[in-house]
C-alpha cells in the first residue's frame, strides 16, 4: 500500500490532530479506495496516496522552476452529427500558461483509447522519465484531477504533485491565465 501523500506548502504543512470542526463546517473527504466514478464536482481529499498534494504557493514555485504542469478538465468535442458546414465553437478554456490540457482523462472509468492518450500524453510531458516531476490539475473541488493523479501514480510516475485548487487558485493568487486548446483526442 502507498504511504498518504506528502503536503507540501505552508497552508498545507500543519501537523497533528485535525481541529474539531465548528458549526456549518465540512467533515475531511476521505480518499476513496479507487477512482472517483461520479459526482465530479465535489469536494476533495487533502491527500494522495502516493502523490504530493500542493498548494497555490507551492504550484508557482514548481511552475517557476519549470516542471510539466498537466489539465485533465474535459471540453465536449465536436458532435460527430453536425451537418457539413454548422459552426461549431467549444468552450474556451484558460489553463496556466504552458500546460498540456489532456482533456476528458479524469475520468474514473476510461476507455482505452482514452487511457492510452493520458498515458503517450504524461511521456511526452516527462520525456520518458516517470520520476520527473509533473503538476496534474483542473477546478478546484473537481475529482478529474484526483483520478487522473492517482492514474499516473498507478502507472508508475514518481513524482506525481496534485494541485487540487487548479486554475481558480492560481487565478485568484493574482497569476494569468492562457487561452488553452487540448491536445487532439484519439477519435479526432
Amino acid at each position: 500500500m502507498l504511504a498518504p501523500a506528502t503536503l507540501v506548502g505552508p497552508a498545507l504543512a500543519q501537523v497533528g490532530p485535525a481541529p474539531a470542526l465548528q458549526a456549518g463546517e465540512a467533515a475531511a473527504v476521505p480518499e476513496p479506495a479507487d477512482y472517483r466514478t461520479e459526482d465530479y464536482r465535489a469536494p476533495v481529499p487533502a491527500t494522495l496516496a502516493g502523490g504530493t498534494v500542493i498548494d497555490t504557493e507551492e504550484a508557482e514555485r514548481l511552475h517557476e522552476a519549470g516542471v510539466v504542469f498537466v489539465d485533465v478538465l474535459p471540453r465536449a468535442p465536436r458532435p460527430k452529427n453536425l451537418p457539413a458546414g454548422t459552426l461549431w465553437r467549444p468552450k474556451p478554456r484558460n489553463d496556466i500558461p504552458g500546460s498540456l490540457w489532456l482533456v476528458d482523462t479524469g475520468y474514473g472509468e476510461l476507455p482505452p483509447a482514452m487511457e492510452a492518450y493520458l498515458m503517450d500524453g504524461l511521456e511526452r510531458a516527462s520525456g520518458g522519465d516517470k520520476s520527473r516531476p509533473l503538476v496534474i490539475y483542473c477546478d478546484r473541488d473537481c475529482w478529474m484531477s484526483y483520478n487522473a493523479a492517482k492514474r499516473a501514480i498507478r502507472a508508475g510516475y514518481s513524482a506525481v504533485h496534485w494541485y487540487p485548487d487548479g486554475v481558480q487558485g492560481w487565478s485568484e493568487a493574482g497569476n494569468d491565465l492562457a487561452a488553452a486548446e487540448p491536445e487532439p483526442r484519439p477519435d479526432e
